[in-house]
């Protein structure tokens, strides 16, 4: 599908960012000309640089060589028109991976958030519609926490979904879709290496609230979600993956396991939530079952597909409902080695 054609990954040394370079550099999708890693972290694009040239130590012939390479590196941000448009004339699709994704952090920092998640996606928009670029399409990733939004984060990245979704009608010759999903197992910033550190520490290990539920998925989940909406999503479409769901204080006791290590409740941090939702009861009238995902159709009436493919959602998509057992999430995080006394969670993200 990708074959002969160059890739943009903004965000691409991020948890998400490195799983879908190793995952397009296998060939699955097709053999690519150019993958570009883009964002404005130098150390982490060494590192990354690093790995995939198999070299211990730095030479000059890795930078200078860089333009050469299939998987090319270019330091920039999002925020700035000028740094996105330039490296947007070379390339034929895009993932749009870059974000500020911490909850709190956005709201003590919330126009940081709104220039990331809403002024990036909106140069991206931008850059292609004044320059006229012939970018196939562009995928938008965002999360759970953009269905009915609560914190900044989610917020910032409900708009980034409506502008990807409005820019199909400004930008017809490009397809902008959207990929939706929830936590990520042990991606980075996210709650299992606090929790696995607090055990380390010997706890105790803390929760901010007993009835605290989130969904859960592997990174390569998350991949195959993103690949799946780029095979078949349709124009203005958001791609959300069917996943399972569990209490917090469940995957704290699922990783403390035998350990006489206590738990503390210690309140909702700012601008979080008990539950997520991936489908809100709005959505859900315009949601539909396309294999293993759901996909909520267009909210505007120019995009939305006249062929309606199958019963919509009858309620919200929430992680309160099908929630996993204790044991059923112990062998969730047993599959994905996240009970070993040194788990690859703690390994530096580079050595994954």
């Amino acid at each position: 599908m990708l074959t002969g054609k160059r890739v943009l990954i903004t965000g691409g040394t991020g948890s998400l960012g490195q799983v879908l370079v190793r995952r397009l550099l296998s060939g699955e999708m097709g053999d690519l000309k150019k993958l570009i890693v883009f964002s404005r972290d130098e150390a982490k694009q060494h590192a990354l640089r690093m790995q995939y040239m198999h070299r211990k130590m730095a030479t000059d012939e890795i930078i200078y060589r860089n333009y050469e390479q299939l998987l090319e590196f270019h330091i920039g941000d999002v925020r700035d028109f000028h740094s996105i448009s330039a490296v947007l004339q070379r390339v034929d699709l895009v993932f749009n991976a870059a974000a500020l994704k911490q909850v709190p952090t956005c709201e003590y920092f919330p126009f940081e958030a709104v220039q990331t998640n809403i002024g990036g996606a909106e140069n991206i928009v931008r850059a292609i519609l004044e320059h006229n670029l012939p970018i196939e399409t562009v995928v938008g990733i965002s999360t759970d926490k953009a269905c009915k939004p609560v914190n900044v984060m989610g917020m910032t990245k409900a708009i980034q979904e409506r502008l990807f979704i409005k820019a199909n009608l400004d930008c017809p010759a490009t397809r902008f879709i959207c990929i939706r999903y929830g936590n990520v197992l042990a991606s980075r910033g996210s709650v299992i290496p606090l929790f696995l550190d607090q055990i380390r520490q010997g706890g105790p290990v803390t929760i901010t609230k007993t009835a605290m539920t989130r969904f859960f998925l592997s990174l390569e989940k998350a991949v195959d979600t993103v690949f799946a909406a780029l095979r078949f999503a349709q124009r203005g479409e958001t791609y959300i993956p069917c996943v399972p769901s569990a209490r917090m204080i469940d995957l704290a006791r699922a990783l403390i396991a035998e350990r006489p290590i206590e738990i503390t409740i210690t309140g909702i941090r700012p601008g979080e939530k008990v539950h997520e939702i991936l489908v809100s009861e709005e959505e859900a009238y315009r949601t539909i079952k396309r294999g293993d995902y759901y996909v909520i159709q267009p909210i505007l009436p120019e995009l939305k597909s006249q062929i309606q493919e199958g019963p919509s959602l009858e309620r919200e998509y929430s992680s309160a409902e099908n929630l996993m057992t204790l044991q059923e999430l112990s062998d969730l995080l047993q599959h994905h080695h996240l009970l070993q006394s040194e788990p690859d969670s703690l390994k530096p993200e580079i050595l994954r």
